[in-house]
């Protein structure tokens, strides 16, 4: 019956893309001009023309919208990796760096937070994609206008506004969509309705999702019959941890978890030059199930952890943004933001047979504000910016016997006492349009970054020292080239350093990477800092478009996580268990090189074929280890995709795919994830996907999209998880 259903689906898509061939003028020319492509990554709208640094701009509402979550959406481009540890979750890595050395952005304040991790990060999930308007990824180090962290580049994701009336009547839309998928057991619903004046508008929109157990693909290749099955699970009865015989070894259990989010516009606008905006974004989680730790076996070949799980992740917003365009004054365009959050997580295990449960929380409070200005005179425009963010950190820990319900101490993740890291900065960016062809991108920033993280505690863990402090004062910058021409034709080069403060994770942090391996806190980390050179190219046309970026960057400094010692000991007891120490250290260097090529033909302008390619490798030497592979460096990856949009149809066939990661290319003690591969490393891997549309009239569309449509079983690199297996998924939406 299934191979009936696919064989029905792709007679649907093999008739639409002849249909496409027939209707030659009913769309426009997918190949942007570059004149009109219009980015931020410079704050305030510039040609893509006139950028020299290297941005992707993902706008397609059946990539953003119609996937389980963020972290999903930006796989689906094709452009950026993720790692996952888990469903509810998601890791971008961006040339070779992840996690807190990538800046997450949403509607211009600053997600990345005073305890991002260097490992995995999961917190991406938190920006709803049901809302997103439009993704902007600006690639290689991006200091000089956004501070520290940002080394491998910005994910900056914005939000729909609000849109006012256009009559001077008050208008109210909305619409409303719905998404099931079998393979994730997800259920999911987005509701949006903005009400809109003449000066006067609102939107609000609610989201919640519900997902189940991941079913992973179940042909997998001859050389690992068993790769990736969950042979057991865990049930509790009485006093007693069960291990059970799973009786689908390809459902991943436990994976699923649910998600709430909500979203809060009100803009006023007095008039055509001024806008006042207040944004409130709420994101809350139940339970989400920590499923790479809860795969792993001891010794003896029985389940290490009974429970290891995330607690609710929440995260609060609200922000006030004030725009203000073409003024009188000095500066002609002004951007001001003010903002708030709240985060929280915490993490809770227990061991197999254990009846003690770990329960470890952190709370962080960010106050920010950040603002912009621009001064155009002739040929040159002049923004300057100040950056100014403090991070409250509260972490808590406690042990409860779940026999007894008696609760003890335990070590805290973070310090204990009271933790603050604050982050100011002033910068410069100037833009010389020399000519027609030519234009000079410049520009520099001073950072001040400092930290107090306090030890109250120090009899569990008998540290040292009783507080960690950081003084940090950099100076990055970025100069740039830009030659294009009226035939769409676009070449850049482009030199930029950036640098990444240590944070409280990095300086104050006590955890088990895995069984018998525990990170220490090492107090004298310094910054780490990225000298970069890009030449990248582009080509607009009618019926052929291509670009090429080829990158390399000097990472110096470079926190890599190394053996060493506490105390003068090399090996602790740690919950239990004897582990041997290891603490982030700041490296002699390491060395990152990579390209990127992207393609499109178009067949009609209905009908078309286009392509990326990913290529990254990097290395690091240290005085003990010598030359060994940089953690976090994906293999080769992309995407191929066969398009078509007539009339009322849409429809695309698309491969992604994956290289091999070989053994000999992982890092053996940073954060790849190596017991999570095959014997010999992350085999390769390639799905064939399809997707098809149909607009039924204004106010009703639907989609199905077919994934991983020959059921295959693959792992992205450095994943705890596989990914789905044959995926039917279908997206109904209506409007009002």
């Amino acid at each position: 019956m299934r191979k009936k259903y696919i064989t029905v689906f792709f007679c649907l898509v093999a008739a639409n893309l002849l249909q496409a061939q027939e209707q030659k003028d009913t769309m426009i020319n997918a190949a942007n001009s570059l004149n009109e492509v219009v980015v931020y990554v410079n704050k305030f709208a510039e040609k893509y023309k006139r950028v020299s640094q290297t941005v992707d701009v993902l706008q397609t509402k059946v990539q953003l919208v119609n996937q389980p979550n963020t972290a999903d959406a930006l796989i689906n481009s094709g452009k950026i990796y993720v790692q996952k540890s888990q469903q509810g979750g998601g890791s971008p890595i961006i040339r070779g760096f992840e996690a807190s050395r990538v800046l997450l952005m949403v509607d211009g304040v600053r997600l990345n937070n005073a305890i991002y991790r260097a490992g995995h990060l999961q917190n991406i999930i938190s920006v709803d994609n049901m809302v997103l308007e439009k993704v902007e990824v600006a690639y290689g180090p991006s200091s000089t206008l956004y501070g520290s962290d940002a080394l491998g580049g910005v994910v900056n994701m914005y939000t729909i506004n609000p849109i006012l009336s256009n009559n001077g009547k008050t208008q109210t839309t909305g619409n409303v969509t719905l998404r099931y998928a079998n393979a994730i057991h997800e259920n999911r619903g987005n509701f949006q309705l903005n009400i809109g004046g003449k000066k006067w508008a609102a939107i609000t929109a609610l989201t919640y999702g519900s997902f189940g157990e991941v079913i992973q693909g179940k042909n997998r290749m001859d050389a690992y019959p068993d790769f990736g099955k969950k042979d057991f699970i865990v049930q509790r009865s009485g006093n007693t941890d069960l291990v059970l015989t799973n009786p689908d070894p390809n459902s991943q259990s436990p994976t699923g978890y649910h998600q709430t989010d909500f979203l809060q516009k009100v803009l006023f606008k007095p008039n055509e030059k001024i806008e006042h905006l207040l944004n409130i974004q709420l994101s809350s989680t139940n339970d989400i199930p920590r499923y790479d730790r809860l795969t792993e076996k001891d010794a003896n070949g029985k389940p290490v952890y009974a429970e290891w799980y995330y607690g609710p992740q929440n995260r609060s917003m609200a922000a006030y943004h004030f725009t203000a365009q073409q003024q009188q004054g000095f500066f002609q365009d002004i951007k001001v933001v003010a903002n708030v959050q709240q985060v929280e997580e915490s993490r809770i295990s227990r061991k197999l047979q254990n009846n003690n449960k770990d329960f470890r929380w952190e709370k962080v409070n960010i106050f920010g504000i950040n603002a912009d200005a621009k001064h155009t005179s002739g040929n040159n425009d002049f923004h300057i910016g100040w950056e100014s963010y403090i991070n409250f950190v509260r972490s808590t820990a406690e042990r409860l016997n779940i026999a007894t319900n008696i609760n003890s101490r335990i070590t805290t993740r973070y310090a204990d006492g009271p933790t603050s890291m604050s982050s100011n900065a002033l910068y410069a960016q100037h833009v010389y349009k020399i000519n027609n062809h030519w234009t000079l991108n410049e520009g520099i920033r001073f950072n001040l970054v400092k930290m107090d993280a306090r030890f109250v505690d120090t009899v569990l863990t008998k540290f040292p020292f009783t507080k960690a402090t950081q003084n940090n004062f950099a100076v990055t910058g970025n100069w740039g080239i830009v030659y294009a021409t009226p035939s769409n034709f676009k070449a850049a080069l482009i030199i930029s350093s950036g640098f990444r403060s240590p944070n409280v994770d990095d300086l104050s942090k006590v955890f088990d990477s895995r069984t018998g391996m525990v990170v220490v806190p090492n107090t004298t980390l310094k910054p780490e800092y990225t000298y970069n050179a890009e030449f990248n190219i582009q080509q607009s046309g009618d019926g052929f478009n291509y670009g090429c970026t080829l990158f390399y960057t000097l990472f110096k400094n470079a926190l890599v996580l190394d053996k060493s010692t506490f105390n003068g000991q090399d090996s602790i007891n740690y919950s239990g268990v004897k582990s041997a120490v290891y603490s982030m250290q700041n490296k002699a260097k390491a060395n990152i090189l990579g390209f990127s090529v992207n393609a499109a033909y178009h067949f009609t302008k209905t009908m078309f074929l286009e392509g990326v390619v990913t290529y990254t490798k990097g290395k690091f030497t240290d005085p003990l280890n010598g030359n060994i592979p940089l953690d976090h460096v994906p293999p080769l990856y992309g995407k191929v995709s066969f398009k078509q949009n007539a009339g009322k149809w849409h429809t695309e066939l698309y491969t992604l795919f994956n290289g091999w990661k070989r053994l000999a290319d992982y890092n053996p003690n940073g954060e790849d994830n190596l017991p999570y591969a095959t014997i010999d490393g992350m085999p390769s891997w390639i799905t064939l996907n399809a997707r098809i549309g149909f607009q039924f009239n204004k106010k009703v569309s639907a989609q199905v999209l077919l994934e991983n449509i020959f059921d295959k079983n693959y792992r992205y690199f450095a994943s705890g998880m596989s990914a789905s297996g044959r995926n039917i998924a279908i997206t109904l939406r209506s409007s009002f």
